[in-house]
């Protein structure tokens, strides 16, 4: 297993079932020939109906998982090819902690860092009611632990499947390139003048060039040893990121001296 894996214990699927009939998902009994443009739904392995918006459902309940509505351990996978929509709500399923990343930025922030560290967060929405009577500051002030982190939508279980259909990044940095190549891309309007487009793509070239010049030469040394950069910043949409690199490794990896100077063969035996 890799290292911060979880094992997934399993919730019960009877909710999950009634809140897709509530949320526009068609019964099997109901059937008709629109159907046939729908996504089928599928709980656990069973085909429970036909929905007619699955990428709203997807993100209705992720947006749920993330506010702990539901269990942080619920999986959803959709299969645009297939048509189809797993959700998982079953035990024995790997899952591994993963940042999440909205508008190319980590939800996590260095307070929730701060407040990791000090056991507890610093009660300023508390300290806001300080002169109410009876009021006492310390008991007010809440823990802050990692069941906050997940609690809170900055820290989400993905399981292999799920995995199969978000973009991970390997550390923050990768985000950060590239939140800021895409900011680097030209705004080419419609009826924009030849010299326009010229000056929009030198800029953007210029600017690129910069991040990259600048991601050179700034190595990664905080994990004891250099690492391995993109001689281009990606553009790629990031929706999470590694907690670290070595997370995506087990004990057994983990504990092999060099494996970069190993042939990768050598490392899997």
């Amino acid at each position: 297993l890799a290292l911060m894996a979880y094992i997934s214990v399993g919730s019960p699927s009877a909710p999950i079932v009634e809140f897709l009939e509530e949320w526009g998902m068609d019964g099997l009994l109901d059937y008709s020939g629109s159907f046939a443009r729908g996504t089928k739904v599928f709980v656990n392995g069973v085909w429970q109906g036909i929905h007619k918006e699955p990428a709203r459902l997807v993100d209705i309940i992720k947006k749920l998982r993330r506010a702990g509505d539901i269990s942080s351990e619920v999986s959803i996978v959709r299969d645009i090819r297939e048509r189809e929509l797993r959700i998982f709500t079953d035990a024995g399923r790997v899952c591994r902690p993963l940042f999440i990343v909205q508008d190319q930025q980590l939800v996590l922030e260095k307070k929730h860092v701060r407040w990791l560290a000090d056991g507890h967060d610093d009660g300023s929405i508390a300290r806001d009611m300080a002169g109410a009577d009876g009021f006492d500051l310390n008991e007010q002030i809440s823990p802050f632990a990692w069941t906050q982190l997940v609690g809170q939508g900055i820290v989400e279980y993905l399981d292999a499947e799920e995995e199969e259909t978000v973009m991970i990044a390997m550390t923050p940095e990768d985000v950060e390139a590239s939140r800021v190549a895409n900011e680097a891309e030209p705004d080419i309007r419609p009826g924009a003048s030849v010299l326009d487009l010229d000056r929009a793509r030198d800029f953007a070239s210029a600017r690129r060039e910069a991040l990259t010049a600048r991601t050179a030469a700034e190595p990664d040394t905080a994990a004891g040893g250099h690492r391995l950069r993109q001689s281009q910043a990606s553009t790629s949409t990031w929706t999470h990121c590694e907690i670290h690199p070595a997370m995506i490794l087990g004990i057994c990896a983990s504990i092999i001296p060099f494996p970069d100077h190993n042939q990768s063969p050598r490392n899997t035996y």
